[in-house]
């Protein structure tokens, strides 16, 4: 498993520098089928780094910049009349690949956004009366800038539910941005080259199976869930205010599969604690829904994570 993983860590690292934490996200969700929610300010390699896995993998790829004018046809496709037959045809959208890159998805309105639902739960498209299989791998990766900036829309809790990831992707290192800033201005340039099968990624997401957890470990993954639906319970009461509603199903499945996808990562066989603290706040904070007494006082649901993890009993 290490050579596929280093071979892809390869190719994307040259072009993307630093980010290590939004990389093995990638993967993570690439071992596990899960789609990923990027959010940062403009600028940080976001889109660039998706470019790079993609062709890193040698997979289709397509890209669509979310604005307020799209469509919902414009993505999943739409019934095409043709006079010279008198009948329909169906025109596929992009939504038909392997990698889908949805770029500033908060800029479009909820109607749009909402046209992915079916098929990052399903994958399956339905037009008009024929609905159509995508074929695997698949995955939506999608970036969005802050909720604050100007011309930004708040996703649906539906829709951010079927993220199995959300990363927040911070600036790079002083080190890091002056090797960025030499390489752009000496115009280097050097594209990722397919290094891994769609056999070896088969091989890579089998390999998820083979992880072993404790039934110790499994029943803190669901403490640490279960803690946020009721804090209460596990001595949590200066936060249960904050708390409107807690994580939801999903966030115990995800957590699962993604904590064996980072031993994995980490040339384990095993998950431990350390796995989970590592990714727990990725597959949390976009699944617990503030209260109104948590957005007056500034509190974000990573602090509502931390004291989690700070009061739930490691095994």
């Amino acid at each position: 498993m290490n050579s596929i993983i280093s071979s892809i860590k390869s190719e994307v690292g040259k072009v993307i520098i630093g980010q290590e934490k939004m990389i093995d996200a990638l993967l993570v969700g690439l071992m596990c089928d899960g789609h990923i929610l990027l959010e940062g300010v403009p600028g940080l390699a976001k889109t660039t780094t998706i470019k790079s896995l993609a062709k890193s993998l040698g997979i289709l790829f397509k890209r669509v910049q979310f604005t307020p004018d799209l469509l919902p046809s414009d993505i999943i496709g739409a019934e095409i009349y043709d006079p010279k037959n008198n009948s329909f045809a169906i025109k596929k959208g992009p939504i038909f690949t392997n990698l889908l890159l949805a770029d500033e998805i908060n800029r479009a309105p909820a109607k749009v956004q909402s046209a992915l639902l079916e098929v990052m739960q399903e994958r399956q498209v339905t037009i008009g009366d024929e609905s159509f299989k995508i074929p695997a791998p698949f995955l939506v990766l999608a970036t969005q800038n802050p909720v604050e900036q100007e011309g930004a829309y708040t996703l649906p809790e539906a829709q951010l539910d079927r993220f199995m990831l959300k990363i927040i992707v911070g600036y790079n290192t002083k080190k890091e941005e002056l090797e960025i800033a030499r390489r752009v201005s000496a115009q280097y340039q050097e594209e990722p080259k397919p290094t891994v099968s769609l056999k070896d990624l088969e091989v890579l997401k089998q390999s998820i199976y083979d992880v072993h957890m404790d039934e110790e470990v499994e029943e803190y993954i669901i403490d640490l869930v279960y803690a946020t639906r009721e804090p209460q319970k596990y001595g949590l009461d200066s936060i249960a205010s904050y708390i409107q509603f807690g994580a939801s199903p999903r966030a115990s499945i995800d957590l699962f599969k993604a904590s064996k996808a980072v031993a994995i990562l980490r040339n384990k066989d095993y998950v431990s604690p350390v796995d989970i603290s590592y990714i727990i706040n990725s597959v949390m904070r976009h699944r617990i829904i503030l209260s109104y007494e948590a957005e007056a006082e500034g509190i974000n649901s990573d602090q509502i994570i931390d004291k989690v993890v700070e009061s739930v009993q490691i095994p």
